[in-house]
């Protein structure tokens, strides 16, 4: 009984807080479903596409997997400013169209487009000029760093379009047109896998490229991502399209971007700070040591995208109805998002456990990277089973408009937990790669617990954008 009240709509909202009539288990299910299944296939079609792309690489053996690897926490530090924008143009989207303020929520995009387009452009000046210094900080290898240099400017290149593509996504998916940001990721990882095929070992009359094949796949699969986002927001039988390119700045709009803006990019900022340390703690533990934990990253994106694929729904539909004024329904369709992403996030951790010798055996046929790997599968099942939720929930305060205080937990768990206690569980007790994914198991953990404890007080309900 307990178990069935807690999937029970009726008792996700306490009856002291309901505005009106909540809709059945059927109704909230399939409503929440209904948005949150193109947005969680369209980020496991991409973590799967994203494995494609990783297994590919790694039939040039570890120092490849590590080259491509260790460009991540550089390029998602200098993504931060654009990816933070992004969240702030979801929720500001979904707000207004609550409100039944279409207008607005076009120039919100038209004004979010001007600020992607100029901040693209600086990202992609500075990290071509300092692409060594950054990797060589977050502690690059000599045995990979060339590839790794090459790799990293190359898909800079490419990341100007895909950071455009990712702002027209992002106010589609505070409307609630999730379709069209899966078909738009997912058109361009196929791209890129094909591209992959042929430049990587060289097919048909395409030269044998190597990591440097897949760095220019990875960036024509941005353009194609650009190419179709835009036709996305210039056709004229879709509610949030351009009509017209009169951009006018609005101060309203752009305090209520920047109220998550900023409080996203601080949290951001702790993210890949602390991403970048514990990256480069455990590049120093060895080539294997550190081409095992990129496989397995790459393994638990599929718990993280799905989680990821609800979190996106859930705040879509928590800041729609706040903007409708429905905090109760808002509150409702957050536990329903987190409650969908936990079963899944159940099932994963069984399946990767039981599977987790052929899924590593995809990535490489190393046997010591088997067989440190299929141990740390084991850890990363734990993730999954915490994961998911807490990426739901968090999703859920930032398209609030609470992203003050998810920065204030990024930068206790990510920021400070996770490097300092993977650093000495990994070189002060002697654990190794061990001791980084429990650094990684706590810090999921602590964020859990931290951003369900603000949840639970309601606070976020009342903050206007």
């Amino acid at each position: 009984m307990v178990l069935r009240n807690f999937f029970l709509p009726e008792h996700m909202v306490k009856p002291s807080m309901r505005l009106g009539e909540l809709p059945s288990f059927r109704q909230a299910y399939k409503t929440s479903l209904s948005m949150a299944w193109p947005s969680a296939l369209e980020a496991l079609l991409v973590a799967v596409i994203s494995s494609f792309d990783m297994m590919m690489v790694g039939g040039l053996g570890s120092s490849a997997i590590a080259a491509v690897g260790i460009c991540t926490q550089p390029r998602y530090i200098l993504l931060a400013t654009v990816l933070t924008l992004n969240m702030g143009v979801t929720a500001v989207v979904a707000r207004r169209k609550g409100e039944k303020n279409y207008k607005d929520a076009v120039d919100a995009l038209k004004q979010a487009l001007v600020i992607s387009f100029a901040l693209s452009v600086i990202i992609t000046i500075i990290g071509q000029v300092f692409a060594k210094d950054l990797l060589v900080l977050a502690g690059a290898n000599e045995d990979y760093l060339s590839d790794a240099i090459d790799y990293f400017r190359i898909t800079l290149a490419g990341n100007f379009f895909y950071m455009m593509s990712l702002t027209m996504t992002a106010a589609q998916r505070g409307f609630g047109n999730t379709r069209i940001s899966m078909i738009t990721n997912t058109s361009a990882n196929l791209v890129n896998i094909l591209f992959n095929w042929f430049l990587i070992n060289g097919i048909w009359f395409f030269p044998r490229l190597g990591v440097r094949g897949a760095a220019i796949a990875t960036s024509i699969g941005y353009v194609a991502a650009f190419l179709i986002a835009v036709r996305s927001i210039t056709r004229r039988d879709v509610p949030l399209a351009i009509r017209d390119f009169k951009i006018r700045f609005d101060k309203n709009t752009l305090t209520s971007i920047s109220k998550v803006w900023s409080g996203s990019f601080i949290e951001q900022i702790f993210i890949r700070i602390g991403f970048f340390l514990y990256a480069a703690m455990v590049a120093a533990l060895g080539t294997t040591e550190f081409a095992t934990h990129q496989i397995c990253m790459q393994i638990i994106t599929i718990s993280f995208a799905l989680g990821d694929g609800f979190s996106v729904a859930s705040t879509s539909l928590v800041g729609q109805n706040l903007g409708a004024e429905r905090s109760d329904l808002a509150i409702m369709y957050a536990k329903v998002g987190q409650r969908m992403a936990m079963v899944l996030g159940f099932i994963l951790s069984i399946l990767f456990i039981l599977l987790r010798v052929p899924l590593l055996h995809l990535f490489s046929n190393e046997a010591d990277v088997i067989a440190l790997g299929s141990k740390i599968m084991i850890i990363l099942a734990f993730v999954c089973q915490i994961q998911p939720s807490q990426v739901v929930i968090s999703g859920c305060l930032r398209g609030a408009g609470d992203s003050g205080y998810v920065a204030l937990t990024s930068f206790i768990s990510i920021g400070i937990l996770r490097p300092a206690l993977s650093y000495f569980l990994c070189y002060t007790l002697g654990l190794g790669l061990f001791g980084a994914w429990l650094g990684l198991y706590a810090d999921q953990f602590t964020r859990l617990v931290l951003n369900i404890i603000r949840f639970r007080s309601c606070k976020w309900t009342c903050i206007r954008l």
